[in-house]
């Protein structure tokens, strides 16, 4: 007989499986900076157009880049044979994720944690949470679906629609949930952001593709800048906590209070999202990454929106980036519980 047993996923790369860990030192190696050569930060910190930091947004541009060569619109037509499972990623990534967030970062730091937070501070760290919320993941997702035996296919359409939508969507969610909260919103530069992270990203991408042809060659091109992404993040990490890194110094208890909003939000929004697939009877290839989508993060984005609208040096900021050193573990748990509940699921 044959055997019809999906075969394993492989597994994922040394350095994305370490991200967390590799964060964590460039978080360190920022505050060490920042304490050695604060001119040097200082310089990276002054290098400023419009808002838009220059050095930081190259490096934005090298995160995200690679990640909207993968995007292909032409695959978005598949979606009918299961649409099930693209209407729990849109609902619950557009529908609840941002508000839930925002309600989360409100509760603890304008309630349970306004004891410990000064309420400028308070500010910042909800503007930087909603700004993670309003962000689904684009990139990770593809490593997490593999690692649950996903569909590829239908994670890209999901990734796909998603992007279109965060096109035209981003950009008032935020606005909103910001003005919700009385924090300040420079419009201007909210939009500039949209436009400069991630539809002109985009555009490049589908550019990239359109010159490159092949399935084969976009791959093999893909290959060789994936690199850059994590280049990019970890660069931008160390610049980010050089600034921050007398704050962390003297608030260390900082960094844990940020991520208690995020990992409520993380283990929530996958119930309901592989709740729903399941009373929905998708399958369990589509099921499992359409609920990854919503609890993962475009951190890439929060970062960039972050440092746009309220500096480098801000806690906003500092929340964005609190939100990548949670995101590996947290989504490596929520794959093995998926791994575990395959067979409840049809298919």
């Amino acid at each position: 007989m044959t055997d019809t047993t999906p075969p394993e996923p492989e597994a994922m790369g040394r350095f994305e499986r370490l991200l967390t860990l590799w964060v964590a030192l460039a978080m360190l190696g920022g505050i060490v900076i920042g304490a050695a050569a604060p001119g040097l930060v200082g310089a990276v910190a002054a290098a400023e157009i419009a808002s838009i930091n220059l050095v930081v947004a190259v490096l934005i541009w090298a995160m995200v880049y690679p990640m909207m060569v993968g995007v292909d619109f032409a695959a978005v037509a598949g979606v009918a044979r299961q649409p099930k499972g693209l209407l729990v990623t849109l609902v619950v990534n557009w529908l609840i994720k941002p508000f839930t967030m925002a309600a989360l970062a409100v509760l603890f730091f304008d309630h349970v944690f306004a004891p410990l937070i000064a309420p400028e501070d308070a500010a910042q760290y909800i503007a930087g949470l909603i700004l993670l919320g309003a962000a689904p993941c684009t990139a990770m997702v593809f490593v997490w679906s593999q690692l649950t035996r996903g569909d590829a296919t239908y994670t890209l359409v999901q990734v796909s629609v998603n992007d279109l939508i965060m096109v035209v969507a981003f950009a008032p969610i935020v606005a909103f949930l910001l003005g919700v909260t009385e924090i300040a919103v420079p419009w201007e530069t909210l939009v500039l952001a949209t436009v400069l992270y991630v539809l002109l990203p985009l555009l490049a991408g589908l550019a990239t593709r359109r010159m490159l042809g092949s399935a084969a060659a976009i791959e093999a091109f893909s290959a060789r800048i994936k690199p850059w992404s994590m280049i990019g993040l970890i660069a931008t990490v160390v610049i980010l906590f050089g600034l921050q890194g007398e704050v962390i110094l003297d608030r260390p208890l900082v960094i844990a209070l940020i991520a208690v909003p995020i990992l409520i939000q993380s283990y929530g929004i996958f119930a309901v999202a592989y709740g729903a697939a399941f009373l929905l009877k998708v399958p369990h290839r589509i099921a499992a990454p359409c609920a990854m989508i919503g609890t993962s993060n475009f951190f890439e984005l929060a970062v960039a929106v972050a440092i746009s609208l309220f500096g480098l040096q801000s806690g906003a900021a500092l929340a964005t980036v609190v939100g990548v050193l949670v995101e590996v573990p947290v989504m490596l748990s929520l794959v093995a519980i998926a791994n575990r509940t395959r067979a409840r699921f049809p298919g």
